[in-house]
């Protein structure tokens, strides 16, 4: 048995609105080991039929199964079918795969629609909702229909009454002046011949809505608007084009208020029914005004939009020692709360969200600052009513029902979770229940802050796109889920926010830059600082190595570029490159008392960084085959190098900044003269054990710091480091019933007490980048830089912390690669999954002998075995 059995475009499970033909991507299955494939061949098509053939590769002789690019003009609104078929080593054929499709969009940005809007510049403090609507006449039967939809602003877009999409927060948030994403969808189904209505309900969002810890509004426009155009296919092959445009009316919405931090007003007595179809009297409407907006900066978003992904119920109802009645939904989220409320005309419903309660159980609200992260409800007085947020979101466990006619039940209540969609790829579980919710956490971290970027945190007035925070994280992410479109969007807005010296701000889309005079730390600078702006590169590093695709090089190469030449630009006459601000290691324990600066000094963080950087982009460089870019950005590696161990080390080799953070990456990062690694490796570990056996490291350190040791023979000393559960440590959160990672190892202090509440999210991922050595050293699932994209993979188990079993595994594109190991008394067991059309070398190391090796042939070197693998399953047993 051979089959093609999924086929991916762009990576993903859909591609809709696209403007060149998605890269193709397949996997097989066979019930032979060392199953490879010989041969392929795809073919594109426009119905699904297969009858007339628009591109056909023909026989391909290629081991290549993933990120395939094919050339195809695309006609917009346009549906096109793909099917592969393959040949395996043993020269047998495939059937063909199951198809699947995709729709086009806008071919070369050629838009009929116009943006528009019902609001004046009298509306630039006013964050109302606003409806918009049109009929329009379909006169012949239909054939298919596509809509292309976006906003400066939010929308829900509607036809004939009925929502189009499940999407939510759309068309999400992006540097709206330089970049703006449209949504595409397949609205076949929601029209008919005749009358139809199309229609629009608009809210204020990131565009024109308060942001930013500066609190500033109307920081892209002062006015909402909305663009729109429905292409209808006739089934005569005639075509029909309806667009926004000065004929549509519009009218104020029920949604009396609603911004990002504050929450949202909804009067349920002025809605408008039947507003969204057809025979509904506009006669009170106001006619449009044409926004003149730029159009060539539209570009469509395929896949990874914002929805609801998880509905959870609460767990309980409570009164706190305050009275403060409470809602717990036992489980830290970003989203909304849905109700079911039956009140007279007129009865309010209050909920404030929440984070945690306080050391004597009652509501905590101080850590969210200024954010109200309030829901205010009026009710219309008609039996049922069921409500949820339009146009914000709450980062919430807890919730405070302030308001409510009678007396709150629990089935009033559910939570429903909103972030970016994306396919869980990464499962982690072992013997450890405590780091089983470890995993939990960071998973939960991740699903709570990537919402259309990755923020910092969702519930306090911030919500930012901190690149720090995305760079450390990357790695963890790119195993939890299939991050491409997600990551692929946000960098391009990377690109797009760059200096023109190519700068990195510190938030990207930047609302910090031109905004932060009056800010004292921020007026010192608002980009370019080390391991923050450094996303610019190890981004796309990340995403090359789990897809191995070189797509995102090229995408991104000269923003890396520019990136990589500013710190150049800067670099003094030691070799070291500082810039303004840095954070350094932000929030390190080492840091001074009431200070957020570790002890770690930036010029060490910013030559660190500078030489990373350097030497990724000079490998990207030589991948896509710009051998002379390699050759220059290597050598300037080794400069910095050079200069990192002059002005950091002693004549002995011996580090001169005496911090775990400066001994952290000076391992990890390679940048230790070989002779003296020894020495640093154990000068770690001697420093950990000075202060307890904890570790002190803030966001640069500790990303890093269970590598520097297990990759440096301390494999102990770094299960040890996990494990501690007292604080400061990851199971300290665990402990303390933590449902998501914090942003301070002390957010909640062992005396009951609370970090200042100025800075103290309780659902930020950062820390969360341990989730990486879970599953690259603890299951040892990890990618061959050199054949990436997990085209050749090394399993390589770190047996030790007690831990009798890891089971754990990675949806690839070429098919599930996983692994589970036993350690029982002195035998052991591991059984591995490697997919079809790729290989895979197996390392057991620190054991004695392999006891049955499943027709692997194994080398010994003192104690490491290592076995080269084919597809299939195998399992090996060994004595310790």
């Amino acid at each position: 048995m051979f089959n093609v059995i999924k086929v991916k475009l762009n990576y993903m499970d859909e591609a809709t609105g696209v403007v060149e033909v998605p890269r193709i991507s397949w996997q097989m299955v066979s019930d032979e080991r060392n199953c490879y494939q010989k041969a392929y061949q795809i073919q594109i098509a426009e119905n699904e039929r297969f009858n007339v053939i628009l591109c056909d590769s023909g026989v391909i002789e290629s081991h290549v199964s993933a990120g395939i690019s094919l050339t195809l003009k695309l006609q917009t609104a346009q549906r096109y079918f793909v099917r592969v078929k393959a040949q395996n080593n043993l020269s047998i054929w495939s059937e063909w795969s199951p198809y699947v499709c995709f729709f086009s969009g806008i071919i070369n940005n050629e838009w009929q629609a116009k943006f528009i809007s019902v609001e004046t510049e009298k509306d630039a403090d006013n964050s109302k909702g606003t409806y918009l609507r049109q009929e329009v006449f379909l006169e012949k039967r239909i054939e298919s229909v596509f809509a292309y939809v976006t906003a400066l602003g939010l929308y829900h877009f509607y036809i004939n009454g009925q929502r189009v999409g499940i999407d939510e927060m759309t068309p999400g948030w992006t540097s709206y002046h330089k970049h703006l994403m449209y949504q595409a969808y397949n609205v076949t189904e929601l029209l008919k011949t005749g009358v139809n209505v199309l229609g629009a309900h608009i809210g204020a969002g990131w565009y024109k809505g308060l942001m930013s810890f500066n609190h500033i509004r109307n920081i892209y426009g002062k006015k909402t608007a909305f663009l729109a155009e429905v292409h209808v296919n006739y089934a005569d092959g005639s075509k029909a084009i309806f667009a926004t445009d000065e004929n549509w009316q519009g009218d104020n919405s029920p949604v009396v208020f609603s911004e990002i931090y504050d929450g949202e007003i909804y009067d349920a007595r002025l809605e408008q029914v039947g507003w969204n179809s057809p025979g509904f009297k506009e006669s009170k409407w106001q006619n449009v005004q044409v926004e003149n907006c730029d159009k060539s900066i539209l570009s469509p978003q395929y896949a990874s939009k914002p929805g609801i992904n998880d509905y959870l119920k609460p767990k309980q109802i409570f009164q706190t020692p305050k009275g403060e009645t409470v809602l717990d939904f036992g489980q830290n989220m970003t989203g909304w709360i849905e109700f079911f409320v039956q009140g007279k005309e007129g009865d309010k419903v209050i909920i404030k969200c929440f984070e945690v309660l306080d050391g004597e159980g009652n509501a905590y609200f101080a850590n969210l600052r200024a954010a109200k992260e309030t829901i205010e409800y009026t009710c219309r007085g008609s039996g049922m009513e069921t409500y949820h947020p339009n146009f914000t979101y709450q980062g919430f466990q807890y919730a405070q029902i302030v308001s409510w006619p009678g007396t709150p039940l629990l089935e009033n209540f559910k939570a429903c979770t909103v972030h970016s969609v994306m396919e869980q790829t990464g499962t982690f579980e072992c013997s450890n229940s405590d780091l089983n919710q470890l995993q939990h956490n960071i998973l939960w971290g991740l699903k709570g802050n990537f919402l259309d970027i990755p923020m910092d945190c969702p519930q306090r007035d911030e919500r930012l796109g901190w690149t720090g925070d995305a760079e450390i994280f990357s790695r963890t992410a790119c195993y939890l889920m299939n991050t491409y479109a997600f990551y692929e969007k946000w960098l391009w807005d990377v690109a797009v926010d760059q200096t023109v010296e190519g700068g990195v701000p510190h938030v990207v889309p930047d609302v910090l830059t031109g905004y932060s005079d009056n800010d004292v730390l921020l007026s010192q600078g608002t980009h370019s600082a080390a391991a923050w702006a450094d996303a610019a590169v190890i981004l796309p590093w990340s995403m090359y190595l789990t897809f191995g695709d070189t797509g995102i090089i090229r995408r991104q190469y000269s923003s890396m570029k520019k990136w990589v030449d500013f710190m150049h630009f800067h670099v003094d006459d030691k070799g070291i490159w500082s810039y303004k601000l840095q954070f350094g290691d932000w929030v390190a324990l080492d840091a001074k008392p009431g200070d957020y600066f570790g002890a770690t000094p930036n010029e060490l963080v910013c030559s660190a960084y500078y030489a990373y950087s350097t030497l990724l982009f000079a490998k990207m460089a030589r991948a896509i085959g710009k051998d002379s870019d390699y050759e220059t950005y290597f050598i300037l590696y080794n400069e910095i190098v050079k200069n990192y161990r002059k002005n950091f080390f002693d004549a002995e080799g011996n580090l001169l900044v005496q911090t775990q953070t400066a001994h952290v990456i000076s391992l990890y990062f390679n940048l230790i003269d070989e002779q003296y690694r020894t020495k640093i490796a154990a000068n770690l570990v001697a420093l950990i054990q000075k202060e307890n056996g904890h570790l002190v490291t803030g966001f640069v350190g500790t990303p890093y710091i269970c590598h520097a040791l297990s990759q440096n023979g301390y494999a102990k000393e770094a299960y040890d480091l996990l494990l501690k559960d007292d604080f400061p440590s990851w199971l300290y959160q665990v402990k303390c019933g933590a449902t998501t990672v914090w942003e301070h190892w002390d957010g909640l202090k062992p005396d009951g007490t609370m970090w200042s509440a100025d800075m103290n999210s309780f659902n930020h991922y950062a820390y969360g980048a341990i989730g990486e050595w879970l599953y690259r050293a603890i299951a040892g699932i990890e990618i061959d830089e050199q054949v990436p994209g997990y085209k050749h993979i090394i399993f390589k188990p770190l047996f030790g912390g007690a831990i009798s079993y890891v089971k754990a595994a990675y949806k690839s594109m070429y098919g599930d690669v996983s692994i589970y190991w036993h350690i029982k008394k002195m035998e052991g067991l591991v059984t591995i999954h490697v997919p079809v059309n790729t290989t895979a070398t197996l390392y057991l190391d620190a054991i004695q002998a392999i006891s049955e090796a499943d027709s692997l042939i194994f080398t010994n070197d003192d104690k490491s075995y290592k076995a080269e693998v084919g597809s299939g399953e195998y399992t090996v047993t060994f004595t310790l």
